[in-house]
């Protein structure tokens, strides 16, 4: 009886591990670091919209945010004020969350997503009272750039 119910227990326990490494998989993938300025409130807004939207964060703060985004190849003209990694991919700037879920769900041949500047209305950048910009969340990597999605504040414009 005993070898019986050992043997049921470690079967089911062999059948979970599937479940258990996509979970972990998926965990890992929803955790973003987040390197940023120590005086840059937009930056700390930023962190708090990933927050908001389910995101495990860590956030390293220096002064040497460019040496960071050199070491990860973020192109000069998509810089932005703060620089995180999640997924094995680099996000620049205040790129909406929707927009690095689809990233991480697709999972395209890319370095990462950026939004250049620091667009009014986008997670972090919100302005009481004014209107939101239009932006491009840009995908880029050893192809060059494209438009991955565009998107008004924080909300995604299709078609």
């Amino acid at each position: 009886m005993m070898a019986g119910l050992t043997r049921r227990w470690a079967i089911a326990c062999l059948a979970m591990i599937p479940a258990l490494a996509a979970g972990l998989a998926q965990s890992a993938a929803s955790s973003i670091t987040v390197t940023k300025d120590p005086n840059c409130g937009c930056c700390g807004n930023w962190v708090d919209h990933l927050k908001a939207e389910g995101f495990a964060v860590e956030v390293t703060e220096t002064a040497a945010v460019n040496r960071v985004k050199a070491r990860l190849g973020v192109p000069s003209d998509l810089a932005s004020c703060h620089t995180a990694e999640v997924g094995g991919y680099v996000v620049e700037g205040h790129v909406p969350a929707a927009a690095i879920r689809r990233l991480l769900a697709e999972k395209p041949q890319a370095r990462g997503l950026a939004v250049p500047g620091m667009p009014v209305g986008s997670p972090g950048m919100e302005v009481p009272g004014a209107s939101p910009d239009v932006y491009d969340v840009v995908l880029f990597g050893d192809f060059g750039r494209r438009v991955f999605a565009r998107f008004e504040g924080a909300r995604e414009l299709r078609g």
